[in-house]
């Protein structure tokens, strides 16, 4: 998408705010909170992982006994961890072996494939909120990713699961709610590769604070499967400067010049 077509996004983005919306359990009339961000959206300092909040059990961590120092290092998850599951252990374990035998590390952002959630808030790259009267749609800088969260409606019966699942999501005074079922196994949970399953149920909390100058996040992920209880997470992002950008990542795929992650080249022009 150009820069042109981005500034029109954004500029329906706050003809939208100008207008009254109705909550789902009052009916009353409420104004719906300005998320976008602006002309560069929102970024984060991410990749570090999630950071835990008091009352909940904690989110996976480094493994302490192998330091990550940032660069061309590898993340490698704490399996001492007491909310995984068993299997969830074994599958890490047999990863962070053969990572840590030279196997390249896995990152969808590298191979080109969407990160699904809640992994879409470990990477750095800057996000587009763009509010409209029927849905709220994010987009991210880097990958062409781009998720569509359908206001004020139930989920649909028999979901076919996706990378980023079916969400729904509503406004709560100056709070937009969203809820997100439906992903398939293809993803992982955080940086650290922790697996989930089909079950998985991630809810946000987005509001904005500081005076608008920064946006909240609140994240609960489930998966009974996967984990013995729920988990929360804060995200605290800042208004970006620059102009939002286009990043093709089927053009860069190579550029490392280190690997190759599998991106699909053709051998031969087709023309």
């Amino acid at each position: 998408m150009s820069r042109s077509g981005l500034a029109k996004l954004c500029l329906l983005g706050t003809v939208v705010l100008s207008l009254a919306a109705l909550t789902p359990a009052t009916g009353q009339q409420t104004q719906v909170p300005d998320l976008s961000g602006g002309v560069g959206g929102w970024i984060h300092g991410r990749g570090t992982g999630f950071r835990p909040v008091p009352g909940s059990p904690a989110p996976m961590r480094q493994d302490p006994s192998v330091p990550f120092r940032g660069g061309s290092d590898f993340r490698i998850g704490d399996l001492t961890n007491p909310n995984l599951k068993p299997w969830v252990k074994e599958v890490m374990k047999k990863d962070n072996d053969e990572v840590l035998a030279g196997k390249v590390q896995f990152q969808s952002s590298a191979a080109c494939l969407p990160s699904g959630l809640p992994l879409m808030f470990s990477y750095p790259n800057p996000l587009m909120i763009i509010q409209m009267p029927d849905k709220v749609v994010f987009i991210k800088e880097a990958g062409q990713e781009v998720r569509h969260v359908y206001l004020n409606v139930p989920h649909s019966p028999n979901l076919k699961p996706s990378y980023y699942g079916e969400s729904v999501g509503h406004y709560e005074g100056d709070t937009l709610v969203v809820d997100t079922i439906g992903f398939n196994a293809k993803t992982f949970v955080d940086v650290y590769r922790t697996p989930h399953t089909e079950k998985l149920h991630v809810t946000e909390r987005w509001r904005t604070i500081n005076d608008g100058k920064e946006l909240e996040v609140i994240i609960t992920v489930d998966d009974p499967d996967t984990y013995h209880a729920p988990w929360t997470t804060r995200i605290v992002d800042q208004r970006v400067e620059e102009p939002f950008q286009e990043i093709i990542c089927a053009e860069n795929n190579l550029n490392f010049g280190f690997f190759d992650l599998g991106m699909p080249v053709a051998e031969k022009p087709e023309f």
